[in-house]
């Protein structure tokens, strides 16, 4: 049985700038109206330990979302670097195209502290995209996503980060308590940017999202505070 983690709030803010006060000031500004901080490559690669403990200082349990893929023993030793920060993440990730090993020596490199999480199939991607990369041409993405899911499932972690479009399937096939976080998520009338496969914050936890991850329909909204309070208050 894994599970547990969403708290009050099952929002994921992203904090996508390499600006370490801009990020805390997001931080700060957005506790009251979530439930998770998300720091990805953009932030981490520019601002490192430090400003990773700076954002951490805020209070809200932080996903580092850094998706690692390589050999396992290098997968391995990156995250028992990672798990050397102070406080641990709440949440890592890694591909699960890394495949089984990978998976497990990952797993037991993180050891019970963290959630670890793999990415299935980005949401940048469509049907046409997997395609083209060479994965079978008869399947679609909710097909691959599942068999990766339960890979993932098989090596021991805790969950999945996954689409909203391949939720249910994944949901189906792995059960309520294999942890499923989603990004895509867009309030309605928000821009795609450069998602493909996108759903609202209501359609998705009706889906059985576990986290839902926004970024910029919070990040860049005039005032931050407030587009992430409509979205509390709509999911209420």
């Amino acid at each position: 049985m894994t599970k547990p983690l969403p708290s009050r709030n099952p929002v994921c803010v992203a904090l996508d700038t390499p600006d370490v006060a801009r990020a805390r000031a997001l931080a700060r500004a957005l506790r009251p109206h979530v439930g998770f901080m998300k720091l990805g490559m953009e932030f981490f690669y520019a601002a490192g330990t430090a400003g990773y403990e700076a954002v951490a200082a805020e209070g809200l349990p932080l996903f580092l979302d850094l998706k690692l893929h390589d050999i396992p023993h290098t997968v391995a030793q990156g995250l028992s670097s990672l798990m050397r920060l102070s406080p641990a993440p709440a949440i890592l990730n890694v591909h699960a195209q890394g495949g089984l090993e990978m998976m497990r020596q990952a797993r037991a490199a993180v050891g019970g502290k963290t959630k670890l999480i793999a990415v299935t199939i980005l949401t940048s991607l469509s049907t046409d995209d997997i395609h083209q990369t060479g994965l079978d041409a008869a399947r679609d993405t909710a097909a691959h996503a599942q068999s990766l899911a339960l890979l993932a499932q098989r090596a021991g972690l805790d969950g999945v980060v996954c689409s909203p479009h391949d939720l249910m399937g994944i949901r189906a096939a792995c059960g309520r308590d294999f942890l499923t976080v989603v990004p895509g998520i867009r309030p309605e009338q928000a821009e795609a940017h450069d998602q493909k496969r996108i759903a609202t914050p209501q359609a998705a936890l009706a889906a059985g999202a576990d986290i839902l991850v926004i970024g910029r329909a919070i990040t860049g909204a005039t005032d931050p505070a407030a587009a992430a309070a409509r979205i509390q208050a709509d999911l209420a």
